[in-house]
């Protein structure tokens, strides 16, 4: 495939690539309006049912690690595929889960085989961009991405509209996407990573590239910030459905409008890392958008201890999501460079943190359903934890090198 492509050629790879990274997020957003609704039929608890959050996210984490290795030594396509079609199996498995627990064993399914679009995604754009160009690619590919969370749960919330519709209904659906997917994927994605410039597939192997990233100072910093802010954002994920639906008392489309403007939030981040990236440099903007969510989280917290209304919650997570755009990409573009051999499980790292330190924090927002402070502390205590990774393991001053 061209290097660094332009024009109609590069849109036609940020949709398309797009397409795949969406799989993630909507595969964790859009049943969020059912939340309540699956707790009454599967008579369980929030806490019951946010542990099929947390199973998805491991299997999400899991599934990276293990698919992104595999793809750097036999490339990205074949794993690809496979892995799309089994994702359309196991959101069938979900659609007719009995039970909450059956539920949860199919999310963990159903996030590992969703991981593939979302770690080789990004090693496509490692295959194929460099330098300044890879910033603003990804840049353009987080835009695509944020339609997914802005769209997931008003989706969620349509399908559940009827009054006949249940929340199977939107696991049917994800099937349905993820099969359209699968067949526009292998029309139109061709092979990236060249046999020259594959890693040798052996355990040993893949475990001396792992060993080697986590060595790499700056790298581990970029994966633990990434890691830390969002997965962090995983308690806001698991618990607003309940807190703006139980505790406020929202619709369920109503929660899929004001939890899928975040999406336009995404958007106006990523959006400023492309655009002034080569003028502030990523490392900078990158510092700016960590302490900003510390600042945004701080507010958040006190809202929630003070039990203020709607509006003292909904007006920082938005500053928070905008952040969150702006260190997805800036982070991605610093931890990127120089992995060209390893892009596969560079990808895999800073993919797999951020479920996993969801899957610690999202159940944790369950265990008082009766005032959103949980959800506040955690999102507060990962953002400081973040700017305290960002400050001692990154260097000062670094800029992405631009392409030659």
């Amino acid at each position: 495939m061209q290097q660094n492509p332009t024009g109609r050629a590069r849109l036609g790879l940020a949709l398309l690539l797009g397409m795949l990274a969406v799989l993630g997020p909507l595969n964790i957003d859009m049943y969020l309006p059912a939340f309540p609704e699956i707790a009454a039929d599967l008579d369980a608890g929030a806490s019951h049912v946010q542990l099929s959050l947390t199973t998805c996210l491991v299997g999400l984490a899991v599934g990276q690690v293990v698919v992104g290795p595999i793809s750097d030594a036999r490339g990205r396509r074949g794993p690809l595929i496979t892995s799309l079609v089994l994702f359309v199996l196991s959101s069938l498995l979900c659609a007719l889960a009995p039970s909450v627990a059956v539920l949860a064993a199919a999310r963990f399914l159903q996030g590992f085989t969703a991981s593939a679009g979302v770690v080789l995604s990004r090693a496509v754009v490692r295959d194929v961009f460099s330098g300044n160009d890879l910033t603003r690619f990804f840049a353009l590919l987080m835009v695509i991405n944020a339609v997914a969370p802005l769209a997931a749960p008003i989706a969620g919330g349509a399908i559940l509209w009827p009054s006949s519709t249940g929340w199977e209904a939107i696991f049917l659906a994800l099937a349905l996407l993820g099969a359209v997917i699968a067949l526009v994927t292998a029309l139109r994605l061709g092979e990236t990573l060249p046999v020259e410039r594959r890693i040798p597939g052996t355990v040993g192997g893949t475990l001396r590239t792992m060993g080697a990233l986590l060595r790499d100072r700056s790298f581990l910093g970029y994966a633990l910030v990434v890691g830390l802010l969002h997965g962090g954002s995983f308690a806001y994920v698991a618990g607003t459905p309940f807190v703006y639906q139980d505790l406020y008392g929202v619709s369920p489309q109503t929660f899929g409008i004001l939890f899928g403007a975040n999406g336009a939030a995404i958007i106006a981040g990523s959006w400023a890392v492309g655009r002034f990236s080569a003028r502030f440099g990523e490392r900078s903007l990158l510092l700016g958008a960590v302490a900003t969510a510390v600042a945004a989280t701080g507010v958040l917290l006190v809202a929630t201890l003070a039990g203020g209304p709607l509006a003292t919650l909904v007006v920082p997570i938005f500053v928070y999501m905008t952040c969150m755009g702006m260190i997805l990409t800036s982070s991605f573009a610093l931890a990127m460079h120089g992995q060209e051999r390893r892009a596969g499980s560079a990808s895999a790292v800073l993919g797999a943190l951020s479920p996993l330190f969801g899957a610690v924090v999202a159940p944790l927002v369950g265990l008082d359903e009766s005032t959103a402070v949980p959800m506040g502390a955690a999102l507060f205590a990962t953002s400081v934890l973040g700017l305290v990774v960002l400050s001692a393991l990154t260097p000062s001053r670094v800029r992405v090198p631009q392409s030659g």
